[in-house]
């Protein structure tokens, strides 16, 4: 990736709606350049979707929480089911496998917070595969406008996603 890729996806980031003409002139470059580089970062895998963001306070889910979860037993198979169930459960912003004490933590946004804690108690606390659940209100989230590359020391080896 070099500077250009990193200003255009800088650009989609903060505006996936703009047009090419418009990322082009932003970017500096030609408009067929611009149409090429965002092309060859879908393709590359870089760029994965453009997304609506929303607020969901005004979609009438302003409680949001962090839960954490234990599973048992500790299995591939186990974990992976669970967070595609859990990601599956419409309450749900983002599921995350961790390491640490807990194995999954789960981003939920709630009409308020008696639903909230009818959707733990009812929903996730029953499930016997999940031994430990807790649950951390949010009481502040700003999701950052774009991500940049991170510098990376010579010779220290990519992440590669949990799969």
């Amino acid at each position: 990736m070099d500077a250009v890729d990193q200003a255009i996806l800088r650009r989609l980031q903060r505006d996936g709606r703009q047009t090419n003409r418009e990322l082009a002139e932003a970017v500096g470059i030609a408009p067929s350049t611009a149409l090429e580089r965002t092309r060859a970062l879908r393709s590359r895998g870089v760029i994965t979707g453009f997304h609506a963001a929303v607020d969901y306070e005004r979609l009438g889910r302003g409680v949001q929480a962090l839960i954490s979860i234990r599973i048992r037993p500790q299995s591939r198979e186990a974990i992976e089911s669970a967070r595609d169930s859990m990601a599956a459960m419409p309450e749900a912003v983002g599921v995350f496998v961790v390491t640490g004490n807990e194995d999954l933590f789960v981003h939920v946004a709630v009409p308020s917070t008696t639903y909230l804690r009818d959707f733990v108690l009812d929903r996730l606390a029953r499930r016997k595969e999940f031994v430990d659940v807790r649950t951390l209100v949010v009481y502040d989230y700003v999701q950052p406008k774009e991500q940049g590359e991170l510098s990376v020391a010579d010779g220290a080896e990519k992440r590669t996603p949990y799969a």
